[in-house]
């Protein structure tokens, strides 16, 4: 069915980013267009987590292309590397500026508009864009902030926190639709006395084309010096939220199990650290890969054995249910996690994932060596995540979702 829709999608992140969120914004808006709405983002130019501008785009100030039949329009941004709260909060305040500035004259009339945070400085872009235009705003949210930055010890100061959450609960008031990626968003939002009603919860997904079991790359793997081993690994951002020191002090644990490596692939506000404590305990069962992109990554989760879901101890958390997540299953790889509450429920149940206390590198070491020696679960690990996927969490079929929500929301 052909949706005849005009639909303004704001989002810090974008491709050629590969970060979760660019990946969700443009998954999503590829699915709309394919389903005959008219997609227009509004993005700032790449440069996440590395704060580096491709050369293609370097210079610019303002600039439109097209990619799968999506307009998208880049605005200026103060680049700057993952790392670095302030300077990454000039980051954040310069798109939030910049999108609404540039793009005002740029977008035309839409049917709605939606903002997808973090950083919640672009609900800010959406709120004022919404009111401006006179155009329903949809706040998107994917992560709990400012909760998120407050557990993370990024922000201490009581009267900022203060201001925070009530820009916070004037988004959340201003907003025609909230759309959650888990189930207790609805219970948090909610408690500041949002209606439930207005709460709407698309969770996350997998592009099942592109990620699906892959025959072993054992060209790869013998590149690596990884052929003889049993490989446990990580794909993904290297930041404060996901504590990967946890993962190198399991490694210096486990170093004399020669037939054991563990694999990191991605870049962050961590990766220095990760770096300095692999040569300070000359963790040679340690392998760290620079990001690769996303077509080529499914070679490096053929070669894995395990796939690590880890995040901090803090109960912001509990919501989580992170997008790598999908990607693993997809893959047909099971996965040990430290995320404790709604994701821990869900793979528990279906006999997908085993959990560890996070930021317990003993127990996590003692549940690898259990688990490398349980071939029967790991196979069905493998066949039931891949089912889960395909049944409850194709991105196109929870795109459409979504759309459809989108249309009732404005009477279409």
């Amino acid at each position: 069915m052909k949706e005849n829709i005009k639909i303004l999608l704001i989002s810090q992140y974008f491709p050629p980013e590969v970060a979760a969120g660019a990946n969700r914004t443009y998954e999503h808006a590829k699915h709309w267009v394919q389903l005959g709405a008219d997609v227009t983002v509004v993005t700032c130019f790449p440069n996440y987590p590395t704060g580096n501008i491709p050369e293609k785009y370097k210079g610019m100030k303002y600039h439109e292309e097209e990619i799968d039949g999506i307009k998208v329009i880049r605005t200026f941004t103060y680049a700057t590397p993952n790392k670095g709260f302030f300077r990454r909060i000039i980051g954040y305040f310069s798109f939030m500026f910049s999108s609404v500035i540039q793009s005002y004259n740029k977008i035309g009339k839409q049917d709605i508009i939606i903002a997808s945070s973090p950083p919640y400085t672009v609900g800010i872009s959406g709120m004022v864009l919404g009111k401006l235009k006179k155009t329903p705003f949809v706040f998107e949210v994917r992560d709990l902030w400012p909760e998120s930055i407050i557990q993370l010890g990024q922000v201490k100061n009581k009267f900022l926190i203060k201001i925070l959450e009530y820009i916070e609960l004037m988004m959340y008031r201003s907003a025609s639709l909230i759309i959650g990626i888990s189930d207790p968003f609805v219970d948090f939002i909610s408690a500041k006395g949002i209606e439930k009603e207005k709460i709407k919860i698309i969770k996350n997904g997998v592009n099942l084309d592109l990620f699906q079991p892959r025959a072993l790359d054992l060209e790869l793997k013998k590149s690596l010096g990884l052929e003889s081993k049993f490989v446990i690994s990580y794909f993904g951002t290297f930041g404060l939220a996901q504590g990967l020191v946890t993962i190198l002090e399991t490694a210096e644990r486990l170093k004399n199990n020669s037939d054991i490596q563990f694999l990191l692939i991605g870049n962050g506000a961590d990766r220095e650290k990760l770096l300095n404590f692999k040569d300070k305990f000359n963790l040679e069962n340690v392998t760290i890969l620079k990001p690769i992109p996303k077509e080529e990554l499914v070679s490096y989760y053929s070669i894995s054995d395990l796939m690590l879901v880890p995040l901090r101890n803090l109960t912001l958390f509990n919501s989580a249910l992170p997008s790598k997540m999908f990607e693993i299953m997809a893959m047909g790889k099971p996965i040990v996690h430290t995320v404790d509450g709604e994701a821990r429920r869900l793979l528990e149940k279906e006999g997908i994932g085993r959990y560890v206390e996070a930021e317990n590198p003993d127990k996590l070491a003692e549940s690898i060596l259990k688990i490398t020696n349980d071939s029967e679960w790991l196979s069905s690990a493998a066949v039931k995540g891949r089912n889960l996927v395909e049944n409850k969490f194709n991105r196109d079929e929870l795109a459409s979702e979504y759309l459809r929500i989108l249309m009732a929301g404005i009477g279409k």
